[in-house]
């Protein structure tokens, strides 16, 4: 099963310290172009104007363990206080049908996917700077001070595995961002690994004389 949803799409994990712009940039990588952003489970408080089943699915405790308890993740983690994990079968479902799986992910299950799907493509998003980093995290007005502070200082330790990732995408405005993204999948798509069936074709028409 890994092996076929590999070649039939793409997964493509993007990460970032808090404040990095990683749902603004997910959410204009439209699927009219290919992509199908992943949806993630939570147990965190949902946030004004966040939507059940759009923006996450929001449970508690309990109910996140018992589908992570029935091998119903692709990966899970627990950031601050609360659990985050990927559904796998909405995963499953966009990949069979050739599409670009955009899964929005801290650094932890990023690397929990990239052992299970090698072929995985991981990108790192980050703002120009740590004081751009720390700006948009105040502007937010979503977290108090301390909660900020602790999210500051995991960002170090976020950027400390970034060699472990494949591309780094510096956010200095979403369209970018999301150009660089873009060009970065097309490119991914023209190595020979993810070209199996082009390839046949050509043996098939070596075979044939053609």
């Amino acid at each position: 099963m890994q092996d076929r949803l590999l070649q039939d799409g793409i997964l493509l994990i993007i990460s970032g310290p808090s404040g990095s712009g990683k749902g603004t940039v997910c959410k204009n990588l439209q699927p009219t172009e290919g992509f199908a952003l992943s949806i993630s489970m939570t147990t965190r408080t949902q946030r004004p104007g966040e939507v059940h089943g759009i923006d996450y699915i929001f449970c508690d405790k309990d109910q996140f363990r018992a589908v992570r308890d029935a091998d119903g993740l692709l990966e899970h983690a627990m950031y601050g206080n609360n659990y985050y994990g990927t559904p796998v079968s909405y995963v499953n479902d966009q990949m069979r049908n050739g599409h670009t799986v955009v899964l929005e992910i801290n650094v932890v299950g990023a690397l929990q996917v990239k052992e299970k799907y090698p072929e995985a493509i991981l990108i790192f998003l980050m703002p120009p700077t740590f004081s751009d980093l720390r700006h948009r995290l105040e502007l937010r007005g979503t977290e108090d001070e301390a909660e900020i502070d602790r999210r500051f200082r995991r960002a170090w330790d976020e950027v400390a595995e970034l060699p472990k990732y494949d591309y780094l995408v510096i956010n200095d405005s979403v369209e970018n961002a999301v150009n660089e993204i873009k060009l970065i999948v097309a490119s991914e798509k023209l190595k020979p690994h993810r070209s199996n069936e082009k390839i046949s074709h050509f043996h098939d028409n070596i075979e044939n004389g053609e």
